[in-house]
């Protein structure tokens, strides 16, 4: 009994809470099996493992500020390209990109499922223990204004930095001031090779002049972003508008405009042209 109490205790103080929690139950089946110290001891390190696992995607997943729902499985794939879905199941089922601190830009008219996409990306990722954080630009920006004003921009980016993958959704869909551009674009210059983002973007390179007023600061910010990026363009209708009117599969084809998606590997100077190269990319690849 008394080694009962203290290995209870000990347990406790190693923080082994599974084993604590299971260990006599487990011990019982054991016996009852004839298992010897070795398998028993296996049993409830595997157990201790996977409960970690467990608690911990947990953590990163209510961390995350990622909307719910989002999954690749959820997302409609019918009128994407069979490429541009292999690309971004590769984006999901491999974290290497992050490591990598590699970027991905979606690009698309409002209602294409840049969101959903961004979001469903980030759940993956968060299932194999990548440190994941959704925002809206805006509203981050505004975040970090406020920071700046109080003299701690820095700690705030630093805070940042334990998220392998920053989502930044909406990018530029309100014009910002000039402070706040500032600190966007020292945002992005903080996680350049660094961290990696997802940036959902409605407006095209060319018009980024809308965004960073300075030309100057707009041609830095599309080379640090697309220097190790992967860019997708989703040409499609909107999916929230086809729900709306309940025009899916009701609508003649003829009546449809061809949807289409195109996957580019991007350099600073196709960048600079505001027209990024097409040619089919390799997730993993510099």
């Amino acid at each position: 009994m008394v080694q009962t109490a203290t290995l209870a205790l000990m347990l406790k103080q190693l923080n082994l809470t599974s084993i604590a929690r299971h260990w006599q139950t487990q011990l019982e089946t054991a016996e009852r099996n004839g298992w010897d110290g070795a398998r028993y001891l296996s049993a409830r390190c595997e157990q201790e493992l996977a409960d970690r696992h467990s608690r911990r995607i947990s953590r990163y997943s209510k961390e995350s500020q990622l909307p719910p729902g989002k999954s690749l499985a959820s997302f409609d794939f019918a009128e994407l390209p069979e490429a541009t879905r292999a690309q971004i199941q590769a984006l999901a089922g491999s974290s290497d990109w992050t490591r990598q601190a590699r970027n991905l830009l979606l690009f698309g008219a409002s209602g294409v499922g840049k969101t959903h996409l961004a979001a469903a990306i980030g759940h993956a990722l968060t299932e194999r223990n990548v440190r994941v954080r959704y925002a809206n630009t805006t509203a981050l920006v505004q975040q970090l204004q406020l920071a700046r004003e109080q003299l701690r921009l820095e700690d705030a980016l630093h805070k940042l930095d334990k998220y392998p993958l920053l989502i930044l959704d909406d990018f530029g869909y309100v014009k910002k001031s000039q402070q706040e551009t500032q600190v966007l674009f020292e945002l992005i210059a903080h996680r350049y090779e660094r961290a990696s983002l997802i940036i959902t973007s409605n407006q095209a390179f060319a018009d980024w002049d809308q965004i960073f007023p300075d030309q100057m600061m707009t041609v830095a910010a599309v080379d640090r972003l697309v220097h190790h990026a992967s860019i997708i363009e989703i040409v499609s209708d909107s999916y929230r508008r086809k729900h709306a009117l309940g025009q899916r599969g009701s609508e003649p084809a003829s009546a449809r405009p061809a949807p289409a998606t195109r996957s580019m590997t991007s350099s600073a100077d196709s960048a600079r042209r505001n027209e990024p190269r097409a040619s089919a990319i390799n997730p993993e690849a510099e």
